[in-house]
């Protein structure tokens, strides 16, 4: 069903042969996880760091053994920060906080990290620093400098980084850039907006949606066909964010339709993406606890304005707005204990490579079975480690090309 390739980057659905994809390898912010922070950084334990890089690599091995364009956000956001004086000062205008670190210890700080090399402040950036770590001697002056702990952060760490599908996402030819609803996160978006902003290979790319008031998540959206997306409301997306999205492509003429979905505010459902996720052109894997209860409000473009339907129930919804006859749901198992263990275990998030090819994690024996019982082909990663922020392969991936369905 793909028409030919395109020649640069742009997203129309959530299937379409995956071309280039931007990953992070997990790296020194991981180590910085402890029993302590663990909690307030968004993991629900504390991860192997090597055995999560072997996963990771083997995860993008596969997908370049698949002839895709495996970008990872490390290398491009030192070649940004390279390329760019404008790029260090973002990155580090972002990282250093007077409000927390005061106006001296700030000062001092941005002072040095501008004269450190593009592959050190990368480093930075993303795993932060802790007072034991600054560079600069002692200040009389900063009485933040002599309060803290040691052990505490000059600069957060962003151990979310690993799932780079939530700070930006592809509509059409255009990315957005978005708002993430928890303090542990909020910087992410910051790097990714450097890195579309100033890396070379992005120079030109026009923004779909960049907000920096009500929060959308990318593990929100979902691009069920071209000009038609699906948007969780829950514990991180917002009503306001969701309505905000939906006038933004509507203006671009990115979509003509948006389904904006309920989902319940609670940590194993954080995102639409957790209980729901494209694995055809017709087909969704779907947590069965919520596939006859899952709701959509339709929004659609209209010559006087957008109109608001709803809600109905998001499988005729989505399938009224696709414009096909019945969308296809496979669920992860008729034992609803097994159900719930490969939903908790991200079962239903899936990273499709093209029409009918995704790749999951292999601990879900069941949902793997009845996708591939269902005409799937899935392809299994390992994800003991990786898994431990909540999140699976399509979390860990941020398309930036695929083929137009």
């Amino acid at each position: 069903m793909a028409s030919e390739r395109s020649s640069g980057p742009g997203v129309d659905s959530e299937v379409g042969t995956l071309r280039t994809v931007l990953l992070h390898r997990p790296g020194d912010e991981l180590k910085r996880l402890t029993p302590r922070n663990n909690d307030q950084l968004l993991f629900d334990g504390l991860p192997w760091v090597d055995r999560a890089q072997d996963e990771h690599d083997a995860f993008a091995e596969l997908l370049r053994s698949r002839g895709v364009d495996t970008l990872l956000l490390s290398d491009v956001l030192t070649e940004a920060l390279t390329a760019s004086g404008a790029a260090r000062i973002q990155g580090i205008a972002a990282a250093v906080d007077p409000r927390r670190l005061g106006h001296t210890l700030a000062q001092e700080l941005s002072a040095y990290l501008r004269t450190v090399d593009p592959v050190t402040l990368a480093t930075v950036l993303t795993a932060g620093m802790t007072f034991d770590e600054l560079p600069i001697g002692p200040s009389g002056a900063s009485l933040v400098r002599r309060m803290h702990h040691g052990g505490d952060f000059v600069i957060e760490p962003l151990p979310n980084l690993l799932f780079t599908r939530d700070s930006s996402f592809w509509i059409g030819d255009r990315v957005a850039i978005t708002s993430l609803a928890l303090p542990a996160r909020a910087r992410e978006a910051s790097l990714t907006d450097l890195i579309y902003a100033h890396h070379p290979r992005f120079l030109g790319v026009r923004r779909a949606y960049e907000s920096h008031t009500a929060p959308v998540e990318g593990g929100d959206v979902l691009l069920l066909a071209p000009g038609v997306i699906a948007v969780g409301v829950g514990e991180r997306t917002t009503p306001a964010g969701a309505e905000a999205l939906a006038r933004s492509v509507f203006e671009d003429d990115l979509a003509h339709t948006v389904l904006v979905v309920p989902i319940e505010q609670q940590r194993a459902s954080m995102h639409l993406d957790t209980v729901c996720t494209m694995v055809d052109v017709d087909a969704v894997v779907m947590y069965p606890a919520v596939a006859h209860t899952l709701t959509a409000f339709t929004l659609r473009r209209e010559d006087s304005g957008v109109s608001i339907r709803g809600a109905d129930p998001f499988v005729e919804a989505a399938a009224d707005a696709m414009g096909i006859g019945k969308l296809r749901v496979i669920d992860t198992g008729l034992d609803h204990v097994t159900a719930e263990r490969e939903q908790w275990d991200d079962g239903n998030n899936t990273l499709a490579l093209a029409p009918g090819v995704v790749v999951a994690y292999e601990r879900n024996v069941e949902t793997n079975a009845r996708l591939e019982s269902s005409g799937i082909e899935v392809l299994r990663i390992a994800g003991s480690e990786l898994g431990s922020g909540r999140g699976g392969p399509r979390c860990m991936s941020c398309p930036v090309q695929r083929d137009p369905l």
